[in-house]
Formats: structure tokens, C-alpha cells, sequence
């Protein structure tokens, strides 16, 4: 069974930055790609960033693009979304998922594992 946890949401003011932080139990954390995922109140689930099991693939939605960073640390079982800049319209509940397959992730359909999310608030 694989278990995601995220931490580091808050309440931080525009032009802020945050870093989330996602770790792995269960299962074999380098087999998997690793994403991120936010909803806002009323909106869909959508994917913001994603990166492959070596890291050298990454995937970032144009409204992010320029100011988040994704990375990860397999010996930590960990993935991270440094998000620089922040903008009152990033303000979601953030999702930490996994999927054996990159392209998944681009996409909230058929995602293996999802995390419990954590919120992130950004005031104006």
C-alpha cells in the first residue's frame, strides 16, 4: 500500500514563497512518477506539475510555469513543488499523487495514489 503525506501549506501573502513537501511510504518510490495537483473552491482538479522517476522529464502547467519548481529525492522517498511568486489565484488545496505512467499525471484520470492534500492561501 502506498502512502503519500504532504506538508507545508499556509497562509502567505502574494509574492510569497512556499515549498510543499511529499513523502512516499509503501511500494518502490523510484518506479514512479510524482505530481502535484490542485483544487480550488468550486473548480475542477488540475494538474500543475509532474516529474518522472529519474527526474529528467518534468511537466508544468502554463499558469505556473517560471515561478514553480518541482523536484524530487528518491532516497528520501520525497517530492517537492517550490512555488516562488505566489498569486491569490494559486490559492487551492495542493495534492501530492503518483502514477506508474508520467502522462498520467498531466491528467487527474486514472492516477495510482493520491495524497490527503494541504491548503495553501494566498491573500492578496
Amino acid at each position: 500500500q502506498v502512502n503519500l503525506v504532504e506538508t507545508g501549506g499556509g497562509l502567505v501573502q502574494a509574492g510569497d514563497s512556499l515549498r510543499l513537501s511529499c513523502e512516499r511510504s509503501g511500494g518502490m518510490f523510484s518506479n514512479y512518477a510524482m505530481g502535484w495537483f490542485r483544487q480550488a473552491p468550486g473548480k475542477e482538479r488540475e494538474s500543475v506539475a509532474a516529474i518522472s522517476w529519474s527526474s529528467v522529464t518534468t511537466y508544468y502547467a502554463d499558469s505556473v510555469k517560471g515561478r514553480f519548481t518541482i523536484s524530487r529525492d528518491n532516497a528520501k522517498n520525497s517530492v517537492y513543488l517550490q512555488m516562488n511568486n505566489l498569486k491569490p489565484e494559486d490559492t487551492a488545496v495542493y495534492y501530492c499523487a503518483a502514477d506508474r505512467l508520467f502522462g498520467r499525471l498531466k491528467t487527474t484520470q486514472g492516477v495510482d495514489y493520491w495524497g490527503q492534500g494541504t491548503q495553501v492561501t494566498v491573500s492578496s
